[in-house]
């Protein structure tokens, strides 16, 4: 007997026995013929997820191979993440989680009612990555402290996570940071048939106070002091494709999922489902956490001075806005694909400032009647003056694009915008800055005295040595340059720019073709670029089709310039298309 099951499009994902009732001969007995799992289905037209591309279906279902986006929005550097969400034993941990998660919304999951729902699995699932008390999957380090657990950037995938978790008795696992954490919710999504995507936005402001303002300060010589506000780098989030039908939508579209636990005043607590189009459209009266979402890409940035008695002094500085470039991967490309457009219009366009009055009036109840203009006038009080209105222009350009080991080149480009002389001493700086806007190491300061004639355009020459900031560098491979002049000048001008310094790479070069179920050879080879020894050499390697578990080679101590070579066997258990990941870590990093 051949039987086929068609369970209809609002039934309730999750694991089932069928059973079969047989009478026969006046009797009546049950047989178990076994299990099957019900998922969401983007294919199908009566589905909430529903998705009528296939190249998107195929993209952001079926791809177990993703791309994340890290760096600053100058400087965008990537890294590959294997999603692994058709390996075996994830669809039970995805259960799982959803079982464990159950009562964060329903009290009660007798029913199981809600898992129809892609709205409610999605803030189950978002609520259980990271902000469950015990049962969470994964945690951030508190200060940047991950002694106790795995580095966060050292994870090449979502499925040793997962199952970290799961074999753990559903302890969280350490550590991870906002991209780890996106990537598995992106995981357990897809494996449940919602349409998922990783979302990185360049210039997240994280402010308590004020919810459209992130503030800055530093001290005359440049250095960035630690506030309640922090300016991340960039954060990654997750973007879900579902039809909402607690607003009436009739078609899918992205929805804004953040997993990662970010301080709201009220504690901390991750975000949305937030529908993308109200964020663009100012319309946070219409879902989750919109007012948190729109703040995360409209805030303003303020740089201050603080001097010794306190007193604090905007500067003159061209300060680059929040969430002005949001990317993710392209459909079937490599490349990154960039959906600012998506959450924000033009800067300075009529609907941009429309959306913003608009927002602006649901986040300060008290300017709910007041004009736009009065809007506007108390935008413009707060921000900082541009350096042209001090008739200096000034930016930091890089000369080079650093290796770890070589030293940071910079230009410094001045113009005077005035018919007069002009003086000035300027304070230079360099400091470690984490992704997430923490202040480390001030580690290399300058002063120079600058004069430029009339309408004179001056480059000056910047040299970070690698000596200077090795040291300091660690895991965090960003750092920030400040030029701010002196106050006793007049004008407090400030230029700044952050510099990415990019890591070494790992090369692998596969010696055999790969077969089904039959061994392959790779050659796995990295260079220590450095004048030093590096110590602690360890090489990771995660393959999802090609590995069961993460293979982990101790390389002890590579001499300076020294190369290693490690040649590794592997057998394909899986038809597809597979990637193997390299992941290469010492003391320096």
């Amino acid at each position: 007997i051949n039987i086929s099951v068609f369970p209809p499009s609002n039934a309730c994902i999750g694991r089932y026995i069928l059973n079969m009732q047989i009478t026969s001969c006046g009797h009546t007995y049950q047989r178990c013929l076994g299990d099957f799992y019900v998922l969401f289905n983007p294919w199908c037209a009566d589905d909430p997820v529903y998705m009528d591309n296939q190249a998107h279906r195929e993209e952001y279902v079926l791809n177990e191979h993703g791309i994340l986006y890290e760096g600053v929005h100058k400087h965008i550097t990537s890294r590959p993440w294997h999603f692994g969400q058709f390996e075996d034993g994830i669809l039970d941990i995805c259960l799982k989680i959803l079982d464990m998660g159950a009562s964060y919304h329903h009290g009660s999951d007798r029913d199981h009612c809600w898992r129809n729902d892609p709205v409610h699995v999605s803030m189950v699932v978002n609520h259980m990555i990271s902000s469950h008390t015990t049962s969470s999957i994964m945690k951030i380090p508190e200060n940047n402290d991950y002694l106790k657990g795995t580095k966060p950037f050292s994870w090449n995938g979502s499925v040793p996570i997962l199952q970290q978790w799961y074999n753990g008795r559903c302890r969280p696992v350490r550590y991870g940071y906002c991209g780890s954490l996106a990537s598995v919710m992106c995981t357990v999504m897809r494996c449940l048939g919602i349409p998922s995507r990783v979302v990185t936005n360049f210039c997240f402001p994280c402010s308590i106070e004020n919810p459209l303002g992130i503030n800055e300060t530093f001290d005359c010589t440049g250095k960035n002091l630690c506030g309640k506000d922090k300016l991340w780098r960039y954060h990654c989030w997750n973007e879900s494709w579902m039809a909402r039908r607690d607003l009436n939508q009739c078609c899918g579209d992205w929805q804004c999922l953040d997993p990662t636990p970010l301080e709201t005043g009220r504690g901390s607590a991750c975000s949305g489902p937030t529908w993308v189009r109200s964020i663009r459209e100012g319309e946070l009266d219409l879902d989750y956490d919109g007012h948190h979402m729109f703040s995360r890409v409209n805030s303003n940035y303020v740089g201050w001075l603080s001097q010794n008695n306190a007193k604090k002094t905007k500067f003159f500085c061209d300060a680059w806005p929040c969430g002005q470039h949001l990317i993710t991967k392209s459909v079937g490309s490599e490349q990154f694909e960039d959906i600012t457009g998506a959450y924000k219009y033009e800067l300075g366009s009529v609907k941009n400032k429309e959306a913003y009055y608009r927002a602006y009036r649901r986040i300060h109840p008290g300017y709910c009647n007041a004009s736009n203009c009065h809007i506007e006038r108390e935008l413009s009080s707060l921000k900082n003056p541009f350096l042209s209105d001090s008739g200096i222009n000034m930016r930091l350009k890089m000369a080079n694009c650093p290796m770890y080991g070589e030293d940071v080149q910079l230009h410094w480009l001045l113009e005077n915008l005035r018919n007069e002389n002009k003086t000035l001493k300027f304070n230079l700086s360099a400091q470690i800055i984490t992704y997430s806007g923490c202040p480390m190491d001030q580690f290399w300061k300058d002063s120079v005295n600058v004069t430029l004639g009339p309408r004179e355009v001056k480059k000056i020459p910047l040299c970070i040595s690698y000596s200077q900031y090795g040291p300091h560098l660690c895991d965090h491979n960003i750092m920030k340059v400040v030029a701010v002049s002196d106050p006793e000048c007049g004008e407090v001008l400030m230029v700044s720019r952050d510099i990415v310094i990019n890591r070494p790479p790992v090369i692998v070069k596969l010696l055999s073709q790969p077969r089904l179920k039959v061994p392959c050879t790779a050659e796995i080879s990295f260079c220590n670029p450095l004048q030093e020894d590096m110590k602690n050499c360890v090489m990771t390697l995660e393959g999802c089709g090609l590995f069961k578990e993460p293979m982990t080679i101790d390389l002890g101590t590579l001499a300076s310039n020294q190369q290693a070579r490690t040649i590794v066997e592997f057998t394909p258990y899986r038809l597809g298309s597979h990637q193997l990941l390299a992941n290469f870590g010492c003391h320096k990093f």
